[in-house]
């Protein structure tokens, strides 16, 4: 698709939800967006020169700057259909759709048979076989490392300003809601990589439909009343935020190999995880130009997100959100068992963050409210080795005939119980539940 098609979709956004970008100026370059070079920007650790090299290519920062005005032309319709239904009968909708198809919701408004129609189109690249190898090769890592890195990697998401305002509208800067989120967060993911879950009909489908909702949902809720500028943010949770939740895995994977040099493509196992995450992020809307297929494709898109995103933490929006997450308690009760899995999670995912996020920076983790212990330094020692342990004999297993099957089945049943101990996802966001979001100063 050439940027000039890419625009053409931007700009129609206002004609298929006025309601939320009838207002927009498209033309306008949000102060988010960075394309010059010196100016500060997520990419800093790859250095001035490797992001030189990607502002030169014209065409690909263009594509940046468009998607950074791309919400869900498919989702954002049916969630301005709020003040007409309610958001509990839109989600309620929406899930009878999923569950019973289209056919069972009584007189479906246009804007759902869209939705669900487009979710159930089915690209010409997709290999539903490899997708599921692909889970199968994830399984391993989902039941034994999110339980410990989830917490980590969800505060990731609140280093800037500009991408993380969104989270702060909708009312997650208390524990409360910050554990919500968190464990929404994993319900979707540990979800998808279950047997036959991103099939129609599967769990994994459906809740990519109920998440993309839910980001439609806070897209019409924080852009009306002038709860939003444009002029600074773009529009709310645009298609380039999500790229990072949604291509993080492979994007490491095809860094690795564009590092090391000496082959070009994927082995079968990798390509399996990025059919995986491809598709997983296509049920999720995310356009198929930020989707790349090959190592250095994906990892250059990635690089172009973070080379255009200004730099920028503010503390009452993004210190806050990472404050309320840190200080969730996520297990689903208090016995002594989980309170006890509350403590070690919590100090292997602070040092984990502390590592991946802010590069090893203690002073600048404890600026941020992130204040390690002696005990959190032990707690990651103990979860690390466990970890190891665990991954290298399933490992093992899967290279077994007689034990692979099996060890596929007690991943899944571990998967299960997490699901379980998560509690049910809503996937809903409830404007009157919105407070009020501070504007980080200049």
């Amino acid at each position: 698709m050439t940027n000039e098609e890419i625009w053409a979709q931007v700009r129609s956004q206002a004609e298929l939800t006025p309601a939320v970008y009838g207002a927009v100026d498209f033309n306008t370059l949000p102060e988010r967006f960075t394309g010059t070079v010196g100016e500060a920007n997520e990419l800093q650790s790859a250095g001035e020169e490797v992001r030189a090299r990607i502002l030169s290519d014209a065409g690909l920062v263009e594509r940046m700057r468009a998607y950074t005005f791309m919400g869900d032309r498919i989702a954002d319709p049916y969630a301005a259909l709020m003040p007409q239904y309610g958001f509990r009968r839109l989600t309620q909708m929406l899930t009878d759709a999923c569950d019973h198809g289209l056919e069972s919701v009584k007189d479906a408004p246009p804007e759902l048979q869209a939705f669900i129609e487009a979710m159930e189109r089915v690209p010409e690249w997709l290999d539903m076989e490899l997708v599921e190898e692909g889970a199968r090769a994830e399984r391993p890592a989902m039941a034994v490392i999110s339980p410990f890195s989830l917490r980590a990697a969800f505060i990731a998401t609140f280093m800037n300003k500009y991408a993380a305002l969104p989270m702060a509208f909708t009312g997650t800067l208390s524990n409360e809601s910050a554990a919500r989120r968190v464990k929404e967060t994993a319900t979707f993911f540990a979800t998808s990589v279950m047997p036959g879950a991103l099939a129609r009909g599967g769990p994994g489908f459906k809740a990519a439909a109920m998440v993309r909702l839910m980001h439609s949902m806070v897209r019409f809720n924080v852009m009306r009343k002038g709860r939003w500028d444009v002029s600074v943010y773009g529009v709310p949770i645009p298609q380039v935020d999500q790229m990072p939740a949604g291509l993080i895995g492979i994007t490491m994977i095809a860094a690795k190999i564009v590092k090391a040099g000496g082959r070009i493509g994927f082995t079968p196992a990798e390509r399996a995880r990025v059919e995986l995450s491809r598709y997983r992020c296509y049920l999720l809307g995310l356009p198929e130009a930020l989707l790349g297929t090959e190592p250095e494709e994906i990892v250059t898109l990635m690089a172009a997100r973070q080379a255009t995103l200004r730099s920028g933490f503010d503390d009452a929006t993004c210190g806050a959100l990472l404050r309320a997450t840190i200080g969730a308690y996520l297990p689903a009760d208090r016995s002594l068992r989980s309170r006890l899995f509350d403590a070690f999670e919590r100090g292997f995912s602070k040092l984990l963050f502390v590592q991946q996020f802010v590069s090893g920076d203690m002073a600048r983790a404890k600026g941020m409210g992130i204040d390690m212990t002696g005990f959190d330094r032990m707690a990651y020692v103990l979860c690390a080795s466990l970890i190891a342990v665990r991954l290298g004999a399933y490992k093992l297993a899967a290279r077994v005939p007689f034990l692979a099957g099996a060890a596929d089945r007690r991943l899944v049943r571990l998967i299960e119980k997490q699901l379980a101990s998560y509690g049910h996802a809503h996937f809903t966001t409830d404007a009157s539940a919105y407070r009020p979001a501070v504007t980080p100063a200049e």
